[in-house]
Parts: structure tokens; sequence; C-alpha cells
């Protein structure tokens, strides 16, 4: 079996395999040429996503900044779009289902290296795949762990470290990320069952900070026209 196909199938396999790093290459110089077009060439940026890409969809856009390390185990539905800056390290398969937008800056890793200090020196990993579903929106700087699989119709917060699945139908959020609300499709985000405790009933001398001020609306009334006889002569 070789590196490639051990990695392909889980297994470990060592990194620095001659196949492997020929096609690491060439899909950064790939990606290097995405990167340095101009941006309103849309033909040409389509033709090397394609080349880049497994698979996509249609209505597929992927902004400047995109690095992946093979290309190939990446698979892309209908209606994406991937901001400024997105990494897919897809040492495994990455699968997108439809309507998928990434904010900047986001990173999917499919790679792990082992706990053990002498297997991980030796240059040894391990590659489990990324699944992602339909109607999924990332925040920015959201990092997503190898293994994990998010359901549809998810929402994950800015900044969140995804490290265990997500179920469908949530707005999850944290490091690790969590979910947080309830996402029902007919109604607004409903607060996860049990997400904090209630807050304490406020003392009296809250209360008594919490009412309203009294206001007291001050009117000018002006003087009805007058002479200089009226009044005292102050000048001097």
């Amino acid at each position: 079996m070789t590196e490639k196909e051990k990695q392909q199938a889980g297994e470990l396999y060592d990194a620095s395999d001659r196949e492997l790093f020929t096609d690491r290459v060439k899909a950064r110089k790939l990606c290097g040429e995405f990167n340095t077009l101009e941006y309103n060439d849309f033909q040409k940026r389509e033709r090397l996503i394609d080349r880049i890409v497994a698979l996509k969809g249609d209505d597929v856009t992927i902004e400047a900044g995109f690095l992946c390390n093979y290309g190939y185990n990446i698979v892309i539905g209908n209606n994406f779009h991937a901001d400024i800056n997105c990494i897919m390290i897809d040492n495994a398969e990455i699968t997108f289902g439809d309507n998928v937008y990434i904010g900047p800056n986001c990173c999917i890793c499919t790679a792990e290296r082992p706990l053990e200090a002498v297997v991980r020196n030796s240059g040894m990993e391990r590659a489990k795949p990324v699944k992602i579903g339909s109607n999924v929106c990332f925040g920015s700087n959201v990092t997503i762990a190898a293994g994990v699989t998010i359901g549809d119709n998810v929402v994950i917060s800015a900044g969140s470290a995804v490290t265990k699945d997500i179920p469908s139908d949530c707005i999850a959020a944290g490091n690790p990320c969590l979910p947080v609300k309830v996402i029902d499709s007919f109604s607004e985000a409903a607060p996860v069952q049990n997400e904090a405790p209630q807050a304490a009933p406020a003392s009296p001398a809250q209360q008594e900070a919490k009412k309203p001020s009294r206001h007291i609306e001050v009117h000018r009334v002006d003087t009805p026209p007058h002479s200089n006889n009226d009044f005292p002569n102050n000048k001097r």
C-alpha cells in the first residue's frame, strides 16, 4: 500500500512521501497562480478553480488568498462563497453541501499529528474527512478540526474552534464550539434549553435604582409687550 493510499484510508502515512510532495507542489502552484489573477478576470479564475478542486457546483466563488494541500480532495456544492484567506488542509476529503458561506480567515484542517512524540517526530500523520452540510454559514476566523461533521442549517460564530460534530438547525459558538441556540426555520433562533441559569431577582435597592427619575419640564413664558416705564431703569 502506497503512502497516498494509506492517507486516503485514514491510516498513518509518511507526509514526506515523494508522490504526496509532488501533489502538494502542483496544488500550491495553481493556488499561487489563482491568487495573483486580476480580480475581474472571472473566466480564468473559474477555470483555475476547476483545475484545483475535485468537483464543484454552480455559482462557486472563492476569493484571493485561497490555499489547499491537494485540491483533489475538495468537493463543493452549489452557491458557495469562500471569503479571503480561506485555507483547506485537504489531506482527507472535505465536502460542502449547497448554500455555504465561509467568512474571512477560516481554516478547515483534515490532518492531525500523532500524540506520541516519537511517532510525530518521524513525520507520520493521519487524515480524517470533514463534512459540511447545506445552508451553513461561518463567521470570520473559524477553525474546523479533522474528522468534524457539521449538519444542515447551521451558523458557526466568528472565532469558534470546532473540534466536535455540530448537529443541524443550530447556532454554535466558542472554543470548543458548542450549540448555543436552536434555529427554527419558521421563527427566530431560540436559546438552547438550560443554556444559562436564570438571573437572581433584584434586591430592593436595585429595584429602587431602576425606578425612572422624575422629569420636570420648564416652559418659557414670554412677557407681554411693555414700555421701559414698567421696569426700573438699571442704566447708570
